[in-house]
């Protein structure tokens, strides 16, 4: 591997069950709650989510579990990673919509969890047969005498109960203390540290330093993880490969089910069409197109980018491209024809 990198694509045999369902693009995130004991200076969190209590499936903000159900619908998820902020400050909402997606998608729809506490013998409990896979996320300064923590009893009674259970991590100057607790857990995912919103300035103040111009990699992960990633059981997650890989085949998921006739596809998975400012629910196009290549709304129309193309020169008002999310995701770029 290129030291001054950080693309990784590993054998499949070195990745949980979890992992593989994301890799395929295949797994719903639920973020739970942006609430947490706990206030890890490294903390990717954006502002609109950290330290508020709040609940997304993907990117689409919810509120109930119905809502959750139709968003993981949408992109024929397979698998469900339940994040936040710490889920287990709201056990019965974890349970609750843990219970949704299992009655929903069956006993199939794998469901993977991170917690960044020790969770004892009742709460592992009241999970059992609702969370298939269990990541743990221990603070960096008990790694090195891990075994010595309550974590080590937590981890210990979840592999009785018969969950998959790792460690997830970040790519801190000290990763190879967790080296002699791997025989311990049955995976060690490392994630290559990021900036973020709120840890902007706490980066500056240990040093750290941007890997790129277009990422939000930090420099200096891949050195410090180097030397345990290439060991068994051990999957060194890179911020390329969340957005390289990660991201676009969940897009791709998505889009194949939710865009319209006049949407096309890009490889990343986002979607363009062409958007005419204008009384929508009235005005007549020029060459009367096939309705199924049109939507009309009170401000605008939508419609085929290569259509409005064609009538740019005979229409009057804001006419644009748009490229974004699917299902109503973020916006990415907007172009005036």
């Amino acid at each position: 591997m290129d030291d001054n990198t950080s693309e990784d694509l590993p054998p499949h045999s070195r990745l949980s069950a979890g992992c593989k369902l994301c890799y395929e693009g295949a797994k719903l995130v639920l973020f739970l709650t942006g609430l947490c004991q706990r206030d890890c200076w490294y903390c990717p969190l954006s502002q609109e989510r950290k330290n508020r209590d709040v609940l997304y499936a993907n990117e689409h903000q919810i509120s109930t579990p119905e809502e959750m159900i139709r968003v993981a619908g949408r992109m024929s998820a397979l698998g469900t990673g339940i994040t936040g902020g710490e889920p287990f400050i709201y056990p019965e909402r974890l349970i609750e919509y843990s219970k949704a997606l299992k009655k929903e998608f069956g006993p199939e729809h794998h469901i993977h969890l991170y917690t960044g506490i020790a969770p004892n013998e009742k709460i592992i409990n009241s999970i059992i047969g609702l969370i298939d896979e269990i990541r743990f996320h221990p603070p960096a300064e008990m790694w090195a005498d891990l075994q010595n923590t309550p974590f080590h009893s937590s981890i210990q009674y979840a592999k009785q109960q018969g969950l998959d259970v790792g460690i997830e991590v970040p790519s801190l100057p000290n990763i190879d203390d967790l080296r002699n607790y791997l025989p311990f857990i049955d995976f060690l995912n490392i994630n290559e540290l990021e900036w973020g919103d709120f840890n902007a300035n706490e980066m500056r103040k240990r040093g750290y330093l941007l890997r790129g111009d277009i990422s939000n990699a930090v420099l200096g992960g891949w050195e410090s993880a180097k030397g345990i990633a290439e060991l068994p059981k051990v999957h060194w997650c890179s911020s390329d490969f969340k957005d390289r890989v990660q991201l676009r085949m969940r897009l791709r998921r998505i889009a194949a089910n939710t865009a319209r006739e006049f949407d096309e596809i890009t490889g990343d998975g986002t979607i363009i069409y062409g958007v005419w400012e204008c009384d929508g629910q009235h005005v007549s196009i020029p060459g009367n197109p096939d309705e199924n290549l049109i939507e009309r709304f009170d401000d605008r129309i939508e419609t085929g980018w290569w259509i409005l193309e064609e009538i740019a020169d005979q229409i009057d008002g804001p006419a644009y491209y748009v490229e974004r999310y699917p299902d109503d995701g973020i916006i990415i770029e907007v172009t005036p024809v």
